[in-house]
């Protein structure tokens, strides 16, 4: 999400509330570190003013949302907002289902096995099944990676159109994770277009050296993808082609199976 406020947002719709967004701004400011921040980090980074930061900080330090360090008067995040994330999993019906199907996954290939949700021009991890080698960040839910340089994402990005594909590639920060991060949109879209042919994406330390990614889009009920699930190993211990073959069919087939979850989800709902 964006830390800047939309003034165009405000003016064209009467129910916008912008002191609600501020709030929100105060908490994504913590998207941009891994340390507390003080007041005054927390108004560079949302672009309130030192009075509006410190009422907003109060409020949310009051109702828990953020934590204060009495010694030195920094903030961080208060564990309701893990609250929030645990309302979203337990309600999301894809995630119940992909559960036992991801923990299938993972036993069966022996590797790392994640589900990721589509937004916009980036996936969110969901669920991560841990094999006994393991980075910090890979075992953690909530990461967003864009989709340009992932396996699931540009498997997405080869369910929509060619045109609505390059859409979101031109919205994308095309910013490299690695030194091998593809980052040119027309061959971007080449590797959509494999995916697109294949069924599924593939990656190579586009987004952490060292790691290969395999990736298939789970859609729903209107074809449209809403999803991807991939399998992630070391690339030390798999060439490209050996870890295509092994794993491409796993992922393709779990997709699929969470894809017709979803059709008969709709259905019944119906």
């Amino acid at each position: 999400m964006s830390n800047s406020e939309s003034p165009v947002a405000e003016r064209s719709d009467a129910l916008y509330v912008a002191s609600v967004a501020k709030a929100f701004r105060v908490l994504e400011a913590f998207s941009h570190t891994i340390t507390d921040l003080s007041l005054s980090e927390i108004a560079d980074h949302t672009g309130l003013d030192k009075s509006a930061t410190q009422r907003f900080a109060h409020t949310l330090w009051q109702l828990g949302y953020l934590e204060k360090d009495e010694r030195t008067r920094r903030f961080r995040l208060g564990k309701p907002v893990l609250d929030l994330s645990y309302y979203y999993l337990r309600s999301n019906a894809l995630i119940e289902l992909a559960t036992p199907a991801l923990i299938d996954l993972r036993n069966s290939c022996g590797e790392r096995a994640n589900l990721s949700l589509y937004d916009e021009t980036t996936t969110i991890y969901v669920i991560r099944q841990q094999t006994k080698r393991e980075y910090f960040d890979g075992s953690l839910i909530g990461r967003r990676i864009p989709v340009f340089c992932t396996a699931g994402g540009r498997a997405i990005l080869a369910q929509l159109t060619a045109d609505e594909a390059a859409a979101v590639i031109a919205k994308s920060d095309l910013k490299p994770k690695t030194p091998k991060t593809i980052v040119d949109p027309r061959a971007i879209m080449e590797k959509v277009e494999e995916a697109r042919e294949n069924g599924f994406g593939l990656a190579l330390e586009e987004t952490v050296l060292g790691e290969i990614t395999v990736g298939a889009a789970v859609t729903n009920a209107a074809a449209r993808p809403i999803a991807a699930v991939h399998i992630a190993a070391s690339a030390t211990d798999w060439t490209p082609e050996a870890f295509r073959e092994r794993f491409a069919p796993l992922v393709i087939e779990t997709a699929q199976s969470l894809s017709r979850s979803q059709r008969h989800i709709t259905h019944r709902a119906r």
